[in-house]
């Protein structure tokens, strides 16, 4: 009979990636530090659009210079990933990324700093986030053996929450009592540091007879995508969730109506609590085989929070459903991450990654959008309750429509038997 204890920590993250593979231990504290870092400039960057413009238009207009090139880069980024050395992608971009934070800090350093740098850089910071996070994602693939895929999206999760929730808390107080400068300089560091770090992960080339990037390339992993209706699924489900039930554009406004100013910070991390200890207590999900049961669950459970949220008047009560929203998210996150890494094969790992890139980047830009103009037309509440109940019953028609998605099983699935193969024979 097992103990207390024993049933206690079964809870705790699974570590077994960290343990077993070297290379992500590496990228796990690389990009610990890169979130720390950047979150510097993430605060630093719109709050010197604020004091140079004092528009709110101009900082909003961020969105907008970046959402094309991540979308453009994205899906590139994803062709480059599987034609070239992978660890040669994230060694580039960290650079770059490092060389745009001098151009922010000289900016910042100069007697009056000029606006449109600010702009150019926003728009190059999305286009080398664009062309990393395809080759980021599908090393994942490479250096973490088959079964341990779950337990490595949970701690990468885990890690981002901790990234989400303290570094813009850090960076906060280093913008305010030190100035825009130190912080593109806090920045600049820890490029540095990540950039050493990536030089000593294991080169990870493509095959030997993978073809240039190309459009054609893209369109041959978009036709991949489309004929397994698993994948299709999972990215059919994120969009839907976060399209009708992604909020935070009118968090201001709802708390406003909550005669609650004070909790909007709280309304913002709220999500990222509710994630971080769903990731504190992950043990449990290294043994889920239906991981199409997170995807909709996790999703199905991100909208009745947000429809609760949107209902109750209290504020205590909303900051609970946020939290409860982001558990979900992450629960429907890790089932999207496992089926993806254990199905896709290697040859197609990069250009489906830029096609993720897609899936979890324009849906919550679409769902601010819909938030917004919902809130005008039938105020802030009722959009949200009313997006969060459209998130369910979308979950759920998808869910019919797509049933292999529910029947998901990685010790059965054909693709996953595949990929498994396959990997054990890249090993050998």
């Amino acid at each position: 009979m097992s103990s207390p204890f024993t049933k206690i920590s079964a809870l705790f993250p699974d570590l077994a990636p960290w343990r077993s593979s070297p290379d992500f231990r590496l990228l796990w504290l690389q990009g610990l530090v890169t979130y720390f870092s950047s979150a510097m400039a993430m605060i630093a960057l719109p709050l010197q659009i604020k004091e140079l413009t004092g528009s709110p238009l101009a900082v909003g207009a961020m969105g907008a210079v970046e959402l094309v090139p991540l979308v453009v880069f994205g899906l590139y980024g994803g062709a480059l990933a599987d034609a070239v050395d992978r660890r040669k992608v994230i060694l580039a971009t960290e650079a770059g990324l490092g060389v745009l934070a001098l151009v922010l800090l000289v900016n910042a350093l100069l007697p009056e700093p000029v606006l449109w740098p600010l702009y150019v850089v926003a728009a190059g910071v999305s286009a080398l986030a664009g062309l990393q996070r395809p080759a980021l994602d599908s090393l994942l693939a490479r250096i973490v053996p088959h079964e341990q895929q779950t337990a490595a999206a949970a701690l990468n999760s885990l890690r981002w929450q901790m990234g989400s929730i303290a570094g813009p808390a850090l960076a906060g107080l280093v913008v305010a009592y030190a100035g825009h400068a130190p912080a593109y300089g806090v920045t600049i560091a820890g490029f540095a540091v990540s950039v050493l770090m990536c030089r000593r992960l294991s080169p990870a080339p493509p095959a030997h007879d993978a073809e240039k990037p190309s459009l054609r390339g893209v369109a041959e992993g978009a036709r991949y995508a489309w004929s397994r209706p698993v994948l299709l699924g999972t990215y059919a489900i994120d969009l839907a969730a976060m399209f009708f039930a992604f909020p935070n554009t009118i968090f201001p406004f709802l708390a406003d109506e909550l005669d609650a100013d004070w909790s909007l910070g709280l309304m913002y991390a709220a999500g990222s609590v509710g994630s971080l200890v769903l990731g504190l207590t992950s043990g449990w999900t290294s043994k889920v085989r239906r991981h199409g049961l997170l995807v909709v669950g996790g999703a199905a459970g991100w909208g009745l929070a947000i429809a609760a949220a949107g209902w109750f008047g209290n504020i205590w009560l909303v900051l609970l459903c946020l939290a409860f929203a982001g558990a979900g998210d992450m629960l429907s996150g890790l089932g999207r991450a496992t089926i993806w890494n254990q199905t896709i094969p290697e040859e197609l790992r990069g250009r489906l990654a830029g096609i993720e890139v897609l899936s979890y980047s324009v849906g919550p830009q679409l769902g601010q959008v819909r938030a917004g103009v919902m809130a005008g037309w039938t105020g802030t509440r009722s959009a949200v309750w009313t997006g969060g109940l459209a998130c369910v019953a979308s979950v759920g028609l998808l869910s019919l429509a797509l049933p292999k998605l529910l029947t998901y099983d990685s010790e059965t699935d054909e693709d996953s038997l595949r990929r498994k193969a396959q990997q054990a024979a890249d090993r050998r």
